[in-house]
């Protein structure tokens, strides 16, 4: 029985360790950029899209610039936006930047690369987690119309 109890509190300890580091790693990025390189200042377009624009869906990428996945979504991202230019507004937030946590609390992102969808009056209609190969976000992207 001791050892049971030893055993239980040494994985607790290492459990809340885990938990600790994994939440005090910088996820901060707050800063818009779109695939060109441009920053922004605003923030995701909840409310900023309204019915008049032409834009249907705007395809949010929560990543980083160092992450692997991430790197191998830029090429998708920068074909979606010129592919869909007009229709589709490309978003990417850099979680490892120094404004990112508010971003990070919005989304509830749990793991980076993920990719939000918002419907053309800035409502989230899909999310994924992980890589996403661009066969798959055009049919995302199809289900709002984008032709």
């Amino acid at each position: 029985m001791k050892l049971r109890s030893k055993l239980f509190i040494i994985t607790i300890s290492f459990l809340t360790a885990f938990a600790f580091i994994s939440f005090s790693v910088d996820c901060r990025y707050a800063e818009a950029q779109n695939t060109s390189g441009k920053s922004t200042k605003t923030k995701a377009p909840d409310k900023a899209m309204t019915k008049t624009d032409a834009v249907l869906v705007t395809f949010v990428e929560i990543g980083a610039a160092k992450c692997i996945p991430c790197k191998a979504m830029q090429p998708i991202m920068k074909a979606v936006e010129e592919e869909y230019k007009g229709q589709v507004k490309v978003v990417f937030h850099d979680v490892w930047t120094s404004k990112g946590r508010d971003d990070a609390e919005k989304y509830s992102i749990r793991i980076i690369p993920t990719q939000v969808f918002l419907d053309k009056d800035g409502k989230e209609y899909s999310r994924h987690e992980g890589y996403f190969p661009k066969e798959d976000v055009v049919r995302v992207l199809k289900m709002q119309g984008v032709k």
